[in-house]
């Protein structure tokens, strides 16, 4: 499984090699959720997003196998527009379906819906780092105590990075520090939709509160932060994390409507939980939870002998979600 794997990641990288990474989409308009089959053989890809952006249309797309997102030319591909059931039939075999059925299937409690492990029998864990609103600068120690820590044995190191649309507009210097840490291959980043405003209140209740609040409008909260993110050169992802982790059955529903998946946590550091092998580890990186921070580098420096041996790994989520379900 893992070299079919990376026989499609090969495929899929020649099939896009007439695509940018990090390109700016400036002036984008029309951008809608629309659903299809994309080929340039001999990859498949399923269609999430089309847009346009100085006068030619693109397409978001996701290689169904690995996880992986592209956008690129529409004029580059075979179309075939589909409905949003048509293509969950179409791809029904395919690990990026089955982590959708998955996270619609785990969406009964009010917190902490959608995937939350992956790769369990590998020993390593997955970090997310959420970037919610924030006056406070990015905590960059995540960054470089991590690169320090690996980088006698994994580089670029991964880590997934939950954004809001109003940090990455408020944190402009941040945001280009890491783009360039990235462009330097000191880290790979994937880019996880964490909404556009993060709404939060401090006295309703968790069934009325953050997505839940009354008024939110869901396809700005997804969308606008997606446009965001492709003007600000982000590669957006498959992924979705709910603010606070607070959702239910409905909102699960209109998330997935998206093509999206959510992801949440089995050990958020800063409220005590323990990583245990393929976690998927919650902390936030914009200045309000050092607490998470410091108990991270705490399990960095903990795992020291281990991580030298490479005996305990961070792994990129898109590929543990992928091995999660290639096997199913």
């Amino acid at each position: 499984m893992q070299k079919l794997k990376y026989l499609y990641v090969l495929i899929a990288l020649f099939a896009i090699s007439g695509a940018q990474a990090q390109t700016v989409y400036r002036n984008i308009n029309n951008y809608q959720v629309y659903f299809g089959w994309a080929r340039h053989y001999p990859q498949d890809y399923i269609i999430l997003r089309r847009f346009e952006s100085q006068g030619k249309a693109y397409l978001l797309m996701v290689n169904p196998i690995t996880m992986q997102t592209y956008v690129n030319d529409a004029d580059f591909y075979q179309i075939k527009p589909m409905t949003l059931a048509e293509a969950r039939k179409f791809f029904k075999s395919t690990p990026y379906q089955k982590a959708l059925r998955k996270a619609e299937s785990q969406s009964v409690n009010i917190q902490d819906a959608g995937i939350e492990r992956g790769m369990p029998q590998e020993t390593g864990i997955s970090l997310t780092a959420d970037l919610c609103p924030s006056h406070r600068p990015l905590d960059r120690a995540i960054f470089t105590d991590m690169i320090k820590a690996f980088q006698q044995v994994e580089k670029p190191v991964p880590i997934a990075l939950s954004i809001t649309g109003t940090w990455m507009n408020r944190h402009q210097r941040d945001l280009e520090w890491l783009k360039q840490m990235e462009a330097d291959r000191e880290i790979t980043i994937t880019w996880i939709n964490h909404s556009y405003n993060h709404r939060v209140s401090k006295t309703l209740p968790l069934k009325e509160n953050f997505l839940l609040e009354a008024g939110t409008d869901i396809n700005y909260e997804v969308l606008q932060t997606e446009k965001d993110m492709l003007a600000n050169g982000l590669q957006p992802s498959v992924f979705f994390r709910f603010p606070g982790l607070v959702s239910d059955q409905q909102l699960v529903n209109r998330i997935t409507d998206f093509g999206l998946i959510p992801i949440g946590t089995d050990a958020w550091l800063a409220k005590g939980q323990q990583p245990q092998a393929g976690s998927i580890v919650l902390i936030h990186g914009n200045g309000n939870e050092p607490v998470g921070v410091n108990d991270f580098i705490s399990l960095l420096k903990s795992k020291a002998q281990s991580i030298a041996k490479k005996q305990w790994l961070l792994y990129d989520l898109r590929e543990s979600v992928d091995e999660e379900f290639s096997s199913q």
